[in-house]
């Protein structure tokens, strides 16, 4: 029964039997986009049927074997923050090698490197608090933002919609 997360069974004296089950909650589709897993509120990974509109639109997590836990927790930590932003995570991914990978449901990619769930939080921090001003000087907002690398020491490097540094050759007269 793949929904079934636990099923206790007593006996109860002196001819009965009594049946607790446990259900899974999802929270994340789990792998790759083919996939059929989800991960539970408490970090397992499941197989189940995911053609549900409702699970179908939960975001999709991905990392090593036996990792979901880990990366179940770093979802919990940096939902927070992006709502501050209007941003859902759609997909969050921890590398073999241990670095964070997230997209938005706007369809920015954020790259923010590797580190406890404080150093991540920092970098994203630095981020929400100085994207509008960088934005502004380009006539963007936020919500134009399409890429950013937090995996820099002491800054980040950035890509809005709309916004590009090369000149276009075809442009000059």
């Amino acid at each position: 029964m793949p929904w079934v997360r636990m099923a206790v069974v007593k006996r109860e004296f002196p001819n009965r039997l009594r049946v607790v089950l446990s259900e899974h909650q999802p929270v994340a589709l789990w792998g790759d986009d083919a996939a059929q897993t989800l991960v539970n509120r408490q970090g397992e990974v499941f197989e189940a049927d995911a053609d549900d509109q409702e699970i179908a639109a939960l975001p999709r997590l991905k990392g090593p074997e036996g990792s979901s836990a880990q990366v179940l927790q770093m979802y919990g930590h940096l939902t927070p923050m992006l709502q501050t932003m209007d941003m859902r995570i759609e997909v969050l991914e921890l590398s073999a090698r241990g670095s964070w990978r997230l997209e938005t449901d706007s369809g920015a990619r954020i790259e923010l490197g590797r580190g406890t769930q404080q150093d991540i939080g920092q970098r994203l921090a630095l981020l929400w608090r100085t994207v509008a001003q960088v934005a502004s000087r380009y006539g963007r907002t936020p919500a134009s933002l399409e890429a950013a690398d937090l995996r820099h020491t002491d800054g980040y490097a950035l890509r809005l919609r709309g916004v590009s540094t090369i000149d276009n050759p075809k442009a000059k007269p």
